[in-house]
């Protein structure tokens, strides 16, 4: 049985459709959830709805402030910490041959370059305890690349070999490091999308429907608990069969 009980977790991009449910799985399995994003409404919503959840908001992409973020973070959990779900990251889609060098720096500095420093500092404090989970949240697309996300696909790439790095330096350390890649998942964002293109989406699915918020939530708690010690390294794909890895 899974039990989460005094494991202390930092939550990033807490208050999206997959961060909330991701906040609110763990909760439900009494974990000591810090969760942060960067709008005080959607944050003090969060913390009404989950008795005793921690909130520090913090940007991500400041990358200098980072290892202060976490030390921050890590003294409101009690002073350790367990694991860190880095799930923030931004798109800012355009044709290759039109996107712009700060939308491609924008991207890049936000969804890889935040997350490998917030693994770094991470793994400082997991040492202490000789032990720590790691979860990136990377994407689909970042396998099998995506029409105008050039940027976003890189970054989600990225993030991906990045950890396969870090669990073999760390492995002996008892720190595992993993990804959950989602296919496409009712949020806010796919809710934008235009019923014909969701049409052409589902239609590459095998499932035939596209995935729920929960189905994320799950597989961050699995990787989260002690059922997960032996797998380091690896990519978990949660999109319904739409990539087959």
């Amino acid at each position: 049985m899974i039990n989460l009980e005094n494991k202390n977790i930092i939550i990033t991009g807490a208050t999206g459709g997959i961060g909330k449910s991701i906040v609110k799985t763990l909760h439900n399995y009494k974990a000591n959830i810090l969760a942060t994003g960067t709008k005080d409404e959607k944050l003090d919503k969060l913390k009404s709805e989950f008795e005793n959840i921690k909130i520090l908001k913090f940007d991500v992409s400041q990358n200098e402030k980072i290892e202060k973020f976490i030390e921050n973070a890590t003294n409101q959990l009690g002073g350790s910490l367990d694991c860190i779900v880095n799930n923030a990251g931004i798109t800012m889609d355009n044709l290759s041959i039109r996107m712009s060098l700060d939308e491609w720096k924008k991207v890049i500095d936000l969804n890889l370059t935040s997350t490998f420093l917030l693994c770094k500092f991470s793994v400082k404090k997991m040492l202490k305890n000789k032990s720590g989970k790691i979860i990136n949240i990377t994407s689909v697309v970042g396998h099998t690349g995506n029409l105008g996300q050039a940027n976003y696909t890189a970054s989600k790439a990225g993030i991906v070999a990045m950890s396969k790095s870090l669990a073999i330096e760390y492995a002996k350390k008892n720190i595992n490091v993993n990804c959950i890649s989602p296919g496409f998942i009712k949020t806010d964002m796919t809710d934008k999308i235009e019923d014909k293109f969701k049409e052409v989406i589902i239609s590459k699915i095998p499932s035939a429907r596209l995935g729920e918020p929960e189905d994320i939530a799950n597989a961050v708690l699995f990787l989260a608990s002690n059922h997960a010690d032996y797998i380091n390294g690896e990519t978990l794909h949660v999109n319904g069969g739409m990539y087959m890895a």
